[in-house]
């Protein structure tokens, strides 16, 4: 159970890394500004919920002693990934914001980082059989 719980942290921590990098090189890339509307605060707070809900659902799965649906999680998980980004493709933007087209393609990838970290670092948490 602790380790469920590390394993959120450290998936927490990557992708809030990677979301920061990515928040950071897509702004200087292509020149935009929008800081106002999302920060590297709001993407760490994002990164580890997100990882933490995801350690919670693995978490339930050892619980109930259930570990057959590790796979219908991991598809939950990138379902609920996909739904989420109707957000942000949603957002109205404030008027004096520039280039509001280029808002989705910098946070839809970003809902995507905690999946892919916490799968990411999954093989260096599971309980080895001997």
């Amino acid at each position: 159970m602790k380790k469920i719980f590390v394993q959120g942290l450290v998936a927490g921590a990557l992708s809030s890394l990677a979301g920061v990098v990515y928040f950071n090189i897509y702004q200087s890339t292509l020149l935009t500004q929008f800081d106002r509307i999302i920060n590297t605060g709001s993407i760490i707070g994002t990164s580890f919920i997100g990882s933490m809900l995801i350690a919670l659902g693995y978490l339930a799965l050892y619980k109930f002693n259930k570990p057959n649906f590790q796979g219908w999680l991991n598809v939950l998980i990138c379902l609920l990934s996909f739904v989420s980004i109707i957000s942000p493709v949603g957002m109205a933007l404030p008027l004096d914001i520039e280039f509001p087209e280029l808002f989705p393609g910098l946070v839809v990838p970003m809902h995507f980082f905690p999946a892919l970290a916490y799968f990411t670092i999954q093989p260096f948490f599971e309980v080895r059989k001997s």
